[in-house]
């Protein structure tokens, strides 16, 4: 039976296909994309993204049910929380200028399964957020004709009571999908132009509603007659904080877009940072407007802004909401649009999704088959399914993203950069070196060995520190993890710090309520966890950084993306226990796609080497540096190809 068994090799070469990274090319501003978007188109598409159908329902929900108004403090916590995931695209986005998004950030830096599973989940993300948006857009254009056009589906059309499908065929949300795919499908300036034309029109109505809002502010309705500033506390400002974080998520249409920016190094951060400012500032001064016009506790959820303005006997005013709540769903629509079929271009041009889909169009320059496909797609879930149920379930791809990114920041920060080695032209023979030990350009990699690998020969005490590496002054104090391979501490520190968030937010979760824990082993797992999420931290830290580039760097690391990784997994774990069985669901599908089709044919997969038997042999010299010597088995009557008979070529460490 034990013949049957996986040999420890082939488990070890299998993490290793699971977890290669994608080899990026030397010119990443060489694409098939067009580059033409600027950072005002790139700002716009993060606004619209952001400012949509929350502006106008969110609030008045939020303030009703859950804050008061303290949401305006909600809001604030919430935009910071944000600003950590946003900072942490910015700096991808400006380092790696392709496509794909967190996809792609993850594939470069942490792994290809990870990588694929998180594509996996955004693509449904974007999937269920653009037909819950197309079916609230035509629910509340709908409404403005008094349901004319629900109650003449229900009469000639019929209804039905199938489980997970609506009551009626949404037949105006699925067309406005189809519109909009087409708007897509012309072209980045296209809909670029589009989207400044609804983001125009959204401002303004913004802009109007702050200056009558404050015309018309009264402020004893935050007066202790009305209930107070914070009627439910601490904890509904928290609460409230949780809701109004995912007002903020869709400002990764703008890394999504990095692939067609015309100065992506530049115009990716200032843009997350200029869209991610004005979608905070606009919530919170409409926050601080609507709660002064009426009574927090008089709003009405389903169109506060609107029935705020008819209660004031501001009719044509309601009018003019509506139009901008319209105007604002638009552009959320094209956000997603726009953003889902370059992250599925992403994974299939690296050959972990059908290849169909990675087809850009010569002339218009998009990848106009995962538009097409995928805006159908959209329009029949809008078109037949109940999508309330499902809504919850964006929280958790976006939140997973999240976390992903804010992880491979850290990894990438103490990554060695990859140097590209010059090999010798086919049938020619290394020239020898007049000095002893070999050059850095006599640097190989092997197949027995980890592509990290890299061996050096210098004296320790006065070679400069590479990224990765133990920083001088804790050696002395940490000697027993210099034996490491740079990086490799730092890999191991991120896990524990992850396992050790996971477990904290769990305690803080799940602790008085679902596990009933005494008082006295609350606190002590509480102490226990926050000492190894602390302790992974300091360890991270103790390593030397890539030294500071020409492209935007998220400040504070290891800290900032650390602080993003807790309030994500909290945030995740705040989730109701049936989005995280469909997350479940979900999941398996997607690595049957994987191991199905992806794991076979990624180009990392073609790019692997044959595997070729080495033999190797170490020296260790008095001054602690390592010799290994390695050469190619070859038979004894027929020499290495391109090698001397009896050269070895030589690496250090």
């Amino acid at each position: 039976m034990a013949r049957w068994l996986p040999r420890s090799t082939d488990l070890a070469r299998f993490c290793q296909k699971l977890n290669r990274v994608k080899t990026l090319e030397d010119d990443m501003m060489e694409t098939s994309f067009n580059r033409c978007l600027s950072t005002i188109d790139l700002t716009l598409l993060g606004i619209g993204g952001m400012v949509g159908s929350g502006l106008y329902v969110l609030t008045g929900t939020v303030a009703k049910e859950i804050t008061g108004p303290a949401i305006i403090v909600s809001f604030i916590i919430a935009g910071f929380a944000s600003l950590l995931a946003a900072l942490c695209y910015a700096e991808f986005g400006a380092r790696v200028p392709k496509t794909g998004s967190a996809y792609m950030f993850t594939y470069v830096s942490v792994g290809e399964i990870w990588a694929f599973l998180i594509g996996w989940n955004v693509l449904l993300e974007y999937m269920i957020g653009g037909a819950a948006v197309a079916r609230a857009w035509s629910g509340y254009l709908d409404s403005i004709f008094n349901h004319k056009i629900k109650n003449f589906t229900e009469i000639h059309v019929g209804t039905w009571q199938v489980p997970f499908l609506a009551r009626y065929p949404d037949f105006l949300a699925a067309a406005i999908l189809l519109v909009a795919t087409a708007f897509i499908s012309f072209g980045a300036k296209v809909s670029s132009w589009l989207n400044h034309v609804f983001s125009a029109i959204s401002m303004g109505v913004i802009l109007f509603i702050l200056i009558m809002g404050f015309v018309l502010a009264q402020p004893k309705n935050w007066s202790a007659q009305e209930g107070g500033f914070a009627p439910y506390g601490l904890s509904g400002i928290m609460a409230g904080t949780a809701t109004c974080f995912y007002a903020f998520v869709g400002f990764d249409v703008i890394a999504a877009s990095s692939e067609e920016a015309r100065n992506p190094q530049r115009a990716v951060p200032r843009a997350i940072a200029f869209s991610l400012g004005l979608a905070t500032g606009a919530y919170i001064l409409v926050s601080v407007v609507l709660t002064l016009m009426v009574p927090w506790h008089t709003l009405d959820p389903d169109s506060a802004l609107a029935d705020a303005f008819y209660r004031r006997g501001y009719a044509w005013a309601g009018f003019l909401v509506a139009a901008g709540s319209i105007c604002a769903m638009n552009t959320v629509l094209l956000s997603n649009l726009f953003s889902l079929p370059r992250i599925v271009y992403a994974m299939a041009e690296d050959g972990l999704f059908f290849r169909v889909f990675a087809q850009v169009h010569p002339r218009t320059q998009v990848p106009v088959v995962g538009i097409v496909v995928f805006g159908l797609l959209m329009a029949l879930l809008a078109l037949i399914f109940d999508l309330e149920a499902l809504v919850q379930f964006l929280s958790i791809g976006t939140l997973l993203a999240y976390t992903f990114v804010a992880a491979s920041i850290i990894v990438l920060r103490f990554q060695q950069q990859k140097v590209d080695v010059p090999t010798p032209a086919a049938g020619g023979r290394p020239s020898p070196e007049p000095h002893e030990g070999p050059s850095a350009s006599e640097l190989k990699e092997y197949e027995s060995f980890s592509d990290k690998l890299q061996l050096v020969d210098r004296d320790k005490s006065k070679e400069h520190r590479e990224p990765g590496q133990l920083k001088a002054a804790f050696e002395p104090y940490l000697e027993f993890l210099s034996d490491f391979y740079p990086g490799e501490v730092v890999t191991v520190a991120v896990v524990t710090l992850m396992v050790s968030a996971i477990c904290l937010c769990s305690i803080l979760v799940f602790g008085n309520t679902h596990l009933h824990l005494p008082t006295w082993s609350y606190s002590l797992l509480l102490v226990l966890f926050s000492l190894g999420f602390l302790l992974s931290l300091l360890l991270i830290w103790a390593h030397e950084q890539q030294r500071s580039t020409q492209t935007f760097q998220i400040p504070l690391v290891p800290l900032s993306p650390a602080l993003s990784i807790v309030l994500n997994i909290y945030l995740m774990l705040k989730l109701s226990y049936m989005t995280w069985l469909r997350f479940a669901v979900w999941l398996l599908l997607g690595l049957l796609v994987y191991f199905g089709y992806g794991i076979w044919h990624s180009k990392e997969n073609l790019r692997e080497p044959k595997p070729q038997r080495v033999s190797a042999r170490y020296v260790v010299f008095p001054s602690g540096s390592l010799e290994e010597r390695v050469q190619v088995v070859q038979p004894s009557s027929q020499p290495a190809a391109g090698l001397p008979d009896t050269d070895t070529n030589d690496c250090k460490r």
